[in-house]
């Protein structure tokens, strides 16, 4: 994740009270988790990370959508988050109008839900 794209989530993550931070379990994706968590400097209520495959992605999203955060920032492979988004849809409170994720999971595309790219740029569904 570049600078640029670090500061431009944090913008989006805005005046939150707190987060939960879901990643890949990647290095990159979770590296990526800790530089927002640290960026931003407010409460994280909790970090879920998820397999880039998984049987259902049930469990890791019944975590993520339980505390039910000011908003929900993600750092996640294209192809894991693709399906824990599916789940979280299919099963959970979780609302993709109060989600933020990085460039890398922008090619999951639900309305609401905003991102950055890595020149700084944002975007909304």
């Amino acid at each position: 994740m570049t600078d640029a794209e670090l500061e431009a989530l944090v913008r989006l993550i805005g005046p939150a009270r707190h987060i939960v931070l879901g990643t890949a379990t990647d290095p990159a994706s979770r590296a990526d988790g800790e530089r927002i968590a640290e960026a931003w400097g407010g409460l994280v209520l909790a970090t879920v990370t998820w397999p880039e495959t998984a049987a259902s992605w049930l469990r890791q999203a019944r975590r993520f959508a339980a505390p039910d955060p000011d908003v929900w920032v993600v750092s996640a492979t294209p192809a894991g988050w693709a399906g824990m988004a599916r789940r979280l849809l299919r099963s959970t409170s979780w609302r993709p109008d109060r989600t933020v994720v990085t460039s890398k999971s922008a090619d999951v595309r639900l309305p609401g839900i905003r991102g950055a790219r890595a020149d700084g740029t944002t975007w909304e569904n």
